[in-house]
């Protein structure tokens, strides 16, 4: 089979063919880390870790890149006298690594700061001014969009239709369109945020940086560029100009995910609409968050609603549940692990623009066999489903199971759901004990109707959600 990834430039499926079968190189851009993370900032980055994984998977060694833009006007301008623009980046990357791994986002084979790579942009923004792609205006340098004619491919836009750059003052530019490389630095700027250059003292414009820190890391070409769709225009359309108007490749493949939307309106820190990260992480298990983001195509917009947590809780509860049963059964019974590879519907899927809601079907209707062989007594269906079921749930990162998710803690609404279910099974034991028949068969039917099944065994009675 053949993995296929659906390429932004292309606006088509593509087989994805890297340039090096031993090592895929991906860069993803990273947060502006003025303020903390919203949902929408959580969702790229599991989308993105899907996506390392799957390619680790079919190709063992992926060499990922996600960049922190520490320096920009919006950190400056959040910056206040009693906390700094470096400490507030520094407080804000925090804040997002924290988000990305309490969801299991791996952290990156590289994480560089756009402040560590000032000289690679200097020295990019040299070879556009030397290859006459660049102009320098008045201790500003900007990138002349006339000057290239592919200029505006990514996005599929005429030079002519497209809005003018809103990133510097537009006297100095000679089309209003042009984006400015490096600004020169302004009065009531804090000195720290300056460097020397041979165009006067200033910082590098947002696109120039990520354009330089890819090509450091992973060279003059690699394999796929991703981020949010809102990142296309014009940060992803300017990195393509100005890195193949010096003479770079860049990038083989362009990947985008979703947005969050709230009411078909995307998530934007610009439009006051955003949930924070750290509010949902606070009122839903981190495992079910990550369900929830993972459930929905990767370019789809997701629109998260209560229904959105209730269904991760109760597709995640069938998974652990599922394997609990067949984890006591091996230690009780000495069962053998099995040792299968994935099916291959679920392979499929992956390999299909990384298919996760079909790819998730073939994980639930795993476990749904599973439990049908388990009461059957079938011990070779149920070790295959078992060991296929871990294996497909950790290339998504819901293993339930996995030290991670902190042994399988279920969150707040499943803890106390054990709670009380715990409790009736030892109000159902006292009442066998004292032979009271009628109330225990009461209570179990209680909790059959609350579409939750028992199972007793010598080492006592668990409890698992009815498969449905």
């Amino acid at each position: 089979m053949t993995l296929r990834l659906y390429d932004t430039r292309a606006q088509a499926l593509r087989d994805f063919v890297p340039g090096d079968p031993e090592n895929i190189t991906m860069y993803v851009c990273g947060p502006t880390v003025q303020s903390g993370p919203h949902i929408g900032h959580v969702r790229a980055a599991v989308s993105f870790d899907v996506l390392r994984r799957w390619l680790a998977h079919r190709f063992e060694r992926v060499t990922f890149v996600r960049n922190v833009t520490d320096i920009d006007d919006k950190v400056l301008n959040n910056a206040t006298a009693a906390e700094p623009w470096w400490a507030l980046a520094y407080r804000m990357e925090r804040e997002f690594t924290d988000a990305y791994t309490a969801v299991g986002v791996d952290a990156p084979t590289y994480e560089p700061r756009a402040t560590a790579s000032i000289p690679q942009m200097q020295e990019l923004i040299a070879r556009l001014i030397d290859a006459g792609h660049a102009y320098a205006s008045a201790g500003d340098v900007y990138f002349d969009v006339r000057s290239w004619p592919a200029y505006g491919e990514l996005t599929h836009q005429s030079v002519d239709a497209m809005e003018s750059a809103a990133d510097a003052d537009p006297r100095g530019k000679r089309d209003p369109r042009d984006f400015a490389l490096w600004k020169g630095t302004k009065p009531g700027e804090p000195e720290d945020a300056s460097w020397d250059s041979p165009w006067g003292a200033g910082r590098p414009g947002w696109h120039i940086e990520c354009s330089a820190m890819s090509r450091r890391y992973l060279g003059a070409e690699f394999d796929i560029h991703g981020g949010g769709l809102d990142l296309r225009f014009p940060h992803h359309e300017n990195e393509l100009a100005q890195s193949t108007a010096a003479g770079d490749p860049f990038a083989r493949y362009w990947v985008h995910n979703g947005l969050v939307t709230v009411g078909g309106q995307k998530m934007s820190k610009s439009l006051n609409n955003f949930v924070l990260a750290a509010d949902v992480l606070a009122e839903h298990d981190p495992l079910v968050v990550r369900y929830a983001l993972v459930a929905a195509h990767y370019r789809s917009s997701l629109d998260l609603s209560e229904a959105s947590w209730a269904e991760a809780y109760a597709a995640l509860g069938r998974i652990r549940t599922f394997l609990e049963r067949v984890l006591r059964a091996r230690s009780e019974k000495g069962w053998f692990v099995f040792g299968p590879g994935l099916p291959e519907a679920f392979v499929a899927a992956m390999d299909d623009d990384l298919g996760v809601p079909q790819a998730l079907a073939v994980l639930h209707e795993t476990v749904r066999a599973g439990n049908a062989a388990f009461d059957a007594g079938d011990e070779d269906t149920v070790h295959q489903a078992f060991d296929q079921a871990i294996l497909m749930a950790g290339i998504l990162g819901i293993n339930p199971l996995d030290p991670r998710w902190n042994a399988g803690g279920t969150g707040a609404e499943a803890s106390a759901l054990d709670a009380l279910v715990r409790t009736m099974i030892t109000q159902r034991a006292q009442a066998r004990a004292d032979k009271d028949w009628a109330a225990a068969d009461r209570i179990r039917d209680a909790i059959a109707t609350a579409g939750i099944a028992l199972e007793d065994t010598p080492d006592g009675t668990h409890w698992s959600l009815i498969d449905g």
